[in-house]
């Protein structure tokens, strides 16, 4: 039985991305409407809202291992094909946005990756720049933070990497540099240093220190935490530095009205949405979603996680990873050693059993897409994607669809 082409792409759009790769060889039509611009977004858009097609990247010291959590057998299987691999150094991942992976390892050398197509780019090495009137000599230490993301205003992905510079100052510090790198033109620009116009907030000769080294993404923003510091010591004050990727700027989020101040704090990413989650006394949790960006209203306390015997009695560090399919659930990892996943409803925990898994991992969720390297942009929309080709297609996809609805292939 033949089936409406706009049926077809349909069906099409709600499929991983292995099934999609084999599919592309059905016929020249199907293969054309697969690797189109639209498709790749509106596959990737659905799998985002049903939260399906989720895979966990899993980093140990020396490997790279994906884990499938649309599988009923979770297995962890090993990245063989990782562009940086390397027998003297780990890779790490600093960052994960819509299918694409950001890889980093110990002698700075940076690649992206999506893993579910197997398409790989190396990005140019930037060498550190110092002011003219300083020298390495009066350097005693420095510190590297990078994020990476997806500029929707320029259609592009970018990396940024700031690098605090330390010395003999009275507090220490005495210079950054920030630079951003740009897909579409696969090049690095120096931009205005971290913004410490931001002391119009902040105390007097006082400045952010970010404690995490890899930021995370959300609207269109790359996130980290930052710990306030001056005159050679902190103040306890945590804050929310955000990065712009599309205005190429910092600014500080505002956060919640938290129960207590008792707690370590740190920034995620749930949904989409921004989240911080505060872990305190090695118990339990506390979990808040930032509904509405930048607005500080719209933090909503999602749920206060409390250690249960039956999964672990206590933690130093729990974190939340994603929603389940049903967005009934969320999955947590704690301690860089076990994964649970939590009921929002029941208010209960279930611990996961991954086969192959390292004992000791650092976590990431990457979604499977089609997403492509060759320039910028979600789908790498081309000159020949024309306007009226593009509402053809808006008008073939644009159909009511809902998130769970299962879809057998024969």
């Amino acid at each position: 039985m033949m089936l409406f082409p706009e049926i077809t792409a349909d069906i099409l759009s709600r499929l991983p991305v292995k099934s999609l790769k084999r599919f592309r060889c059905v016929s020249k039509s199907w293969c054309k409407e697969i690797d189109s611009p639209y498709f790749i977004n509106t596959h990737l858009k659905r799998s985002s809202q049903a939260h399906t097609h989720l895979n966990l990247i899993l980093r140990d010291a020396t490997n790279l291992c994906t884990v499938d959590l649309d599988s009923p057998d979770f297995t962890s299987i090993e990245l063989k094909n990782n562009p940086l691999k390397s027998d003297d150094c780990a890779t790490e991942v600093m960052g994960s946005c819509n299918g694409l992976l950001a890889l980093l390892n110990s002698d700075f050398s940076i690649a992206l990756y999506n893993p579910s197509t197997r398409e790989k780019k190396m990005i140019p090495v930037s060498p550190l720049e110092l002011p003219n009137d300083l020298d390495d000599s009066k350097v005693s230490s420095l510190f590297n933070f990078y994020g990476f993301g997806h500029d929707p205003i320029n259609e592009d992905y970018k990396v940024v990497r700031f690098i605090h510079f330390y010395g003999d100052s009275p507090d220490g510090f005495f210079h950054c540099e920030v630079k951003v790198y740009s897909l579409k033109s696969n090049s690095w620009k120096r931009i205005d240093d971290y913004p410490y116009d931001l002391r119009f907030i902040l105390p007097p000769d006082y400045h952010p220190r970010c404690r995490r080294g890899y930021g995370v993404f959300a609207n269109s923003a790359v996130h980290w935490k930052a710990t306030v510091v001056g005159k050679g010591k902190e103040n306890g004050s945590d804050l929310i530095v955000a990065f712009d990727l599309g205005a190429e700027e910092f600014k500080i989020i505002p956060q919640p009205d938290y129960s207590s101040n008792e707690h370590e704090m740190n920034v995620g990413v749930l949904g989409g949405c921004l989240c911080v989650f505060c872990n305190k006394n090695c118990k339990q949790v506390e979990i808040w979603v930032m509904k509405e960006y930048g607005v500080k209203e719209s933090w909503t306390h999602l749920c206060t996680v409390i250690a249960q015997l039956q999964v672990k009695a206590f933690w130093l560090h729990a974190r939340p990873l994603a929603y389940s399919k049903g967005g009934d659930k969320i999955l947590l990892e704690l301690d860089n050693r076990f994964f649970v996943w939590y009921d929002l409803r029941r208010r209960k925990s279930k611990i996961i059993r991954i086969r192959g898994a390292p004992p000791i991992f650092i976590a990431e969720i990457c979604v499977g897409s089609l997403v492509t390297l060759n320039g910028g942009g979600e789908g790498q929309t081309s000159g020949k994607d024309t306007q009226e080709k593009r509402k053809t297609r808006k008008k073939r996809f644009d159909m009511d669809f809902e998130p769970n609805m299962a879809v057998d292939v024969i």
